[in-house]
């Protein structure tokens, strides 16, 4: 297997300037933060360029800007490790998952209460239960896009999370329904609360 230079590894030439090559550090350390492997080995490329720029400078060959650091700790010399390229997949399916704050659990929580109360006062008139579930919705797409500032993706996940809430809000409903497990709501208000439910999980635990 062929191993890279570092000039390889941060994707810049070796005549890049030094602006070049501090900008392809900071844009993959930014793109690889949560791998500690990947970051290292990136500082580690980033450190042998720095220390081949001033052996050049010592034999007076290049000038090296006074500003240039080492990142801490320094190493001298990189570790073989698989090739870094820029990842061109779609980036709004990483890390859906996230770590909420009080206030994401919260601000949803009162929210969607707010609408899962009114839908059960409602009654079983259409029009009634369908204005909460898309001011639910829009209040959805709203707190996602708030976390990540992507509206697209906020959008299809609210939406998707709407498909699957009414389908099994449906299918639990009218099984409770048949069963005759009490007559306190009808099969559309269980579902709205299903789908309030969902709407506050993907709001508060989703990004």
């Amino acid at each position: 297997m062929t191993v890279q230079s570092p000039y390889e590894k941060l994707g810049v030439k070796e005549t890049a300037s030094f602006e070049e090559i501090q900008d392809a550090k900071k844009r993959l350390s930014d793109r690889y933060r949560e791998d500690k492997k990947i970051v290292e080995s990136i500082e580690a490329a980033y450190d042998a360029i720095i220390m081949d720029r001033l052996r050049l400078r010592a034999e007076g060959k290049i000038k090296v800007p006074d500003r240039i650091r080492f990142a801490e700790p320094a190493v001298k010399t990189p570790s073989p490790t698989t090739p870094l390229t820029e990842n061109n997949s779609p980036s709004w399916g990483q890390d859906l998952i996230s770590s909420p704050t009080r206030e994401n659990i919260l601000w949803p929580a009162g929210v969607f209460l707010t609408l899962g109360t009114w839908t059960s006062v409602a009654g079983e008139d259409p029009a009634m239960l369908s204005l909460p579930i898309a001011l639910g919705f829009m209040a959805t797409v709203y707190f996602l896009n708030r976390k990540e500032n992507r509206f697209g993706r906020s959008l299809l996940i609210g939406f998707i999370g709407l498909v699957v809430a009414i389908a099994l809000g449906n299918g639990l409903g009218n099984l409770l329904a048949a069963q005759g497990s009490g007559n306190l709501l009808s099969v559309e208000q269980f579902t709205s609360l299903v789908i309030f439910s969902f709407f506050w999980l993907i709001s508060s635990f989703l990004r």
